[in-house]
């Protein structure tokens, strides 16, 4: 039997997600996209999971789409691929992900590459990715979110200039404008994103997650609609036993131990 193309391994509090197609560079197929969607599905629903951390096996994170495949699978209503049980890792469709998500990227990272990182919230690339939005030399346009987020998160104008020309660049300028938070030696992308996820998964996760949901509201609704929500959702955070917690750590100057609850 073959490996599964996607690996998933639960450290503590933390969902580690793999791509696992390293002969093909990680390029994603229809089964590939399918188990990445169910893996998020289970980072969301179960409650002692607080933080996924998606990586990639091999050389490179994702040289994007496998057209062969995914081609004749477009339909007239797009390409469907999320389960029953999945969560789009892309956040485009159905359900939103509660959970904040790490990613570690290496080699080439391509199309929905960057896409994935901009559905996540802290990325962290090896200094020799070669990244690209690459679809206008394809014929088709990004679907899985650049045209929504990538203005947001670099500006318009960076953004423009890759998708529009769908030119290469490198993880100084991801870094230089925006799309990645670190830079590290190849080879140390995995534990420096490790280190971020378990730092997230340390603190308190109703917290985490409100803050994460209402970051969230604002870009989806507008600062108004968040705003509305700051003071009822600080009343719901302070009455939960992880506040409780956090107030006798921060009084006997101690380590807090938080229980999601």
């Amino acid at each position: 039997m073959s490996e599964p193309k996607i690996l998933t391994e639960r450290r503590g509090h933390i969902l580690l997600i793999g791509l696992n197609r390293p002969d093909k560079r990680n390029a994603a197929d229809f089964e590939l996209l399918s188990r990445l969607a169910d893996a998020y599905g289970e980072l969301e629903r179960d409650p002692e999971l607080r933080v996924g951390l998606v990586h990639a096996v091999g050389d490179h994170f994702t040289a994007g789409l496998d057209l062969a495949d995914l081609g004749p699978r477009i339909g007239r209503d797009g390409l469907s691929f999320v389960g029953p049980d999945g969560v789009d890792p892309w956040q485009v469709s159905g359900r939103q992900l509660t959970k904040p998500v790490v990613i570690a990227v290496q080699g080439t990272c391509l199309t929905l590459g960057i896409e994935l990182i901009l559905a996540s919230d802290i990325a962290v690339a090896a200094r020799g990715t070669r990244f690209g939005q690459i679809e206008v030399t394809r014929g088709i346009l990004p679907f899985g979110g650049a045209t929504l987020r990538f203005p947001r998160a670099v500006g318009w104008g960076d953004a423009m200039r890759y998708i529009l020309t769908g030119d290469l660049f490198d993880a100084e300028e991801a870094h230089r404008i925006g799309l990645v938070q670190e830079v590290v030696d190849d080879g140390a992308q995995f534990d420096r994103a490790l280190e971020l996820a378990e730092r997230i998964a340390a603190q308190a996760p109703l917290a985490v997650q409100a803050a994460l949901a209402n970051a969230k509201r604002a870009v989806r609704d507008g600062d108004a609609a968040a705003e509305a929500e700051l003071q009822p959702t600080l009343v719901r955070l302070v009455a939960s036993e992880d506040a409780r917690i956090g107030m006798e750590a921060f009084l006997t100057r101690t380590e807090a131990r938080f229980v999601g609850r």
